[in-house]
């Protein structure tokens, strides 16, 4: 694994906050911000689009042997191409919202994409965002956070958004799964965001960064 630049690892279950941490973080300390849960979500949403089962696992595989999966960073944010389409809204479906985690547990389109979100960090210093980033995708660096809320408060985020998916199911699959499950990785610092506004989550990472040894 490539140790050349850095990479700051923020896990947390659904609508903890997470990415839009990671994207103040990034704009702050001038790295490219990864939504590595973007990924997971495109190829969702493609294989819905392809009326594959995405409870059907070789079928799921054989699908993702075909996508041709382009990662990219415009204007220090990570984007993804599917087939030649670049996915951005229908990344927040309901119907995606219902499948991701399912899609999430194949060990083999885990193994792919964290094999992407790896690559970003070959030609510079990252924020990365999503539930296996310290633990898998970059265990090896120091700087890892964990953004967490109330479920109540989760919930109250997605309803806000126009989102109806439980957020009780879905910390379930993700927290239950196999392969690569979210969990606080060993080393990370937690930040509860459930009474904080998103100036104070950002400022409380930053402190936890210097903690962590993180140096401009």
């Amino acid at each position: 694994m490539n140790q050349k630049f850095r990479a700051v690892a923020i896990d947390g279950p659904a609508a903890s906050g997470k990415s839009t941490v990671a994207r103040h973080l990034a704009t702050s300390l001038g790295l490219v911000m990864v939504n590595s849960g973007a990924m997971y979500r495109a190829v969702t949403w493609q294989i819905l689009e392809e009326g594959v089962d995405p409870t059907d696992a070789k079928a799921v595989i054989a699908a993702l042997t075909e996508m041709e999966i382009v990662c990219g960073v415009e204007d220090g944010l990570s984007n993804i191409i599917i087939n030649g389409r670049l996915l951005a809204h229908e990344l927040r479906s309901e119907e995606v919202n219902n499948n991701v985690s399912k899609v999430a547990a194949i060990p083999e389109v885990r193994e792919c994409l964290v094999a992407i979100q790896r690559a970003y960090r070959e030609s510079g210093d990252v924020v990365m965002e999503g539930r296996d980033i310290g633990s898998v995708v970059f265990p090896d660096t120091p700087y890892k956070l964990y953004i967490d809320a109330s479920e109540d408060v989760r919930r109250a985020r997605r309803a806000k958004d126009g989102e109806a998916d439980a957020v009780a199911a879905r910390d379930a699959q993700d927290s239950q799964r196999k392969t690569a499950p979210l969990k606080i990785s060993d080393g990370a610092i937690v930040i509860d965001s459930s009474e904080l506004g998103i100036d104070a989550v950002v400022e409380a990472a930053c402190e936890a960064l210097l903690k962590l040894g993180w140096e401009e």
